[in-house]
């Protein structure tokens, strides 16, 4: 092969991986448009919105009197039947009855956020109610910033998440069905140098790049303006960074799988295993402590984590790089 012909067959290569993209509608969903349709779905069901309103029961008609002085809590009066049963069947968050020498009574279910708020509540109204005056006067300030909110938490996580799939699956799979299908032998059957084979790979994973966290970034801010408040430029490394690691990581797993079954039962695994695990959709300081040194060391976890520290912080890529080495980024 000529030496000015070399370009070419490279620049063809390149074009093979985008022409197998385009024509696999169900490629173009999972990378396209599901990470969309996720953002849009969290963003609307966890943004913001009125406090949610609590439905308690309680026994006694002086019971049900002073809870209603509480705001954030729906009342009704049931018998102690009615409400044993409404409380397991999860009707209501708490059931509220007299016990011995005037005292209160609260069954909930401890393991039910929601048992827990409408118990606090509960007993802050009938302590005021009994005419319990605060030591302190108190009043709140409600802060709904950009940065604050749920959206602005899930999408880093999103972002995380679409360059992991993309690049495992988009190269992985792409190998191993080129062994398969016996191309890889004719490929090397040609003059062409075997680097470029991967070169063509890296290029592609470098402009689609562009593509996949362009659209979800573009929707984000312009459906809930979630912002970058770091430098655009130090991202843009982040997401390059993020996306060789995992790159790297599907080409393990396509030399190490024969068949497209093993090859996909291990991209699976992978993407389960770090898409629960790495604080996708909520923080991974919520798994116990013997789980979070293993959390710690997985690809996902740190561009999650990363990508976080930037655009909610503004943290640059020597802060982000000093903390990833010291166990990780400080839970959201």
């Amino acid at each position: 092969m000529l030496p000015h012909a070399l370009p070419t067959f490279w620049f063809n290569l390149t074009l093979v991986r985008f022409r197998e993209f385009w024509r696999e509608p169900e490629s173009m969903f999972w990378v396209l448009v599901f990470p969309i349709l996720l953002a849009a779905g969290l963003g609307l069901a966890f943004g913001n919105r009125a406090p949610e309103i609590l439905k308690v029961a309680a026994v006694t008609p002086e019971l049900a009197t002073s809870l209603r002085h509480e705001a954030l809590l729906d009342v009704g009066q049931l018998t102690m039947a009615e409400g044993e049963v409404s409380l397991l069947a999860g009707k209501v968050a708490l059931l509220v009855l007299p016990g011995p020498g005037g005292s209160v009574l609260y069954h909930y279910d401890e393991s039910r956020p929601d048992g827990r708020t409408a118990r606090m509540l509960a007993d802050r109204a009938i302590q005021r109610a009994a005419g319990r005056l605060d030591p302190i006067a108190a009043s709140d300030v409600i802060v709904v910033e950009t940065g604050s909110r749920y959206i602005d938490f899930l999408v880093p996580g999103l972002v995380g998440m679409n360059i992991m799939n993309s690049a495992i699956w988009g190269v992985g799979y792409s190998i191993v069905d080129a062994r398969r299908k016996r191309l890889l032998k004719r490929l090397i059957a040609t003059p062409m140098p075997r680097h470029y084979y991967l070169l063509s790979f890296l290029i592609w994973r470098m402009l689609f790049l562009i593509v996949e966290v362009g659209i979800l970034l573009a929707f984000s801010m312009l459906v809930f303006h979630v912002t970058v408040r770091g430098s655009w430029l130090e991202f843009a490394i982040l997401c390059v960074i993020s996306s060789l690691s995992f790159t790297a990581l599907g080409l393990l797993i396509a030399s190490r799988a024969q068949t497209i079954e093993v090859a996909s039962g291990l991209m699976n695994l992978a993407f389960m295993f770090m898409g629960i695990l790495s604080g996708i959709f909520f923080s991974a300081q919520r798994f116990p402590d013997m789980l979070q040194p293993v959390i710690k060391v997985l690809p996902l976890t740190a561009a999650i984590d990363a990508l976080r520290a930037h655009m909610l912080e503004g943290a640059s890529l020597a802060q982000v790089g000093h903390q990833s080495s010291t166990r990780g980024l400080p839970a959201k």
